[in-house]
């Protein structure tokens, strides 16, 4: 069966995974380290005076809208998660910017934020679960469609 243009990925589908994947890889990366040592988190957690549950959230958001970014499922939903989740880890945890290393960390989150914010307004593109979705589920709702 021969390929035609149309059904090809474009240019912009193929940096739209690689900037998923590469925006996510920080936050699997971290929440399944958080993971593997759960005693030791949830002291440390609890150092910066925020109780388990909080501990559990911070784990579940970056695992899962990490994932749901990477497949590019309900990836706008959880870009603006992160996104948000990076101007209050920037606010709350990195704010003396005299350190030279929490500066870099306060600009290394607001980065971050942006790059998730222009991925919830682009969307994850045609190489991705909610792009295939879209194309083999027909008359979806409007909204389920944009947040796809």
């Amino acid at each position: 069966m021969m390929e035609n243009a149309a059904s090809r990925p474009s240019l912009a589908d193929l940096v739209l995974l690689a900037g998923r994947l590469l925006l996510t890889l920080i936050f699997l990366h971290e929440g399944f380290t958080l993971v593997a040592d759960i005693a030791a988190t949830l002291a440390i957690f609890e150092k910066l005076g925020l109780p388990a549950l909080v501990t559990f959230c911070v784990i579940a958001l970056q695992i899962g809208a990490g994932l749901a970014i990477a497949v590019g499922f309900l990836s706008r939903i959880g870009a603006v998660a992160l996104g948000l989740f990076c101007l209050a880890t920037a606010f709350l945890f990195h704010t003396d910017l005299s350190n030279q290393n929490e500066l870099l960390h306060f600009e290394k989150d607001l980065a971050i934020a942006g790059g998730m914010f222009v991925l919830a307004v682009a969307g994850a593109g045609s190489i991705s679960l909610g792009g295939l979705v879209k194309r083999q589920v027909k008359g979806l709702h409007p909204w389920l469609m944009a947040v796809l």
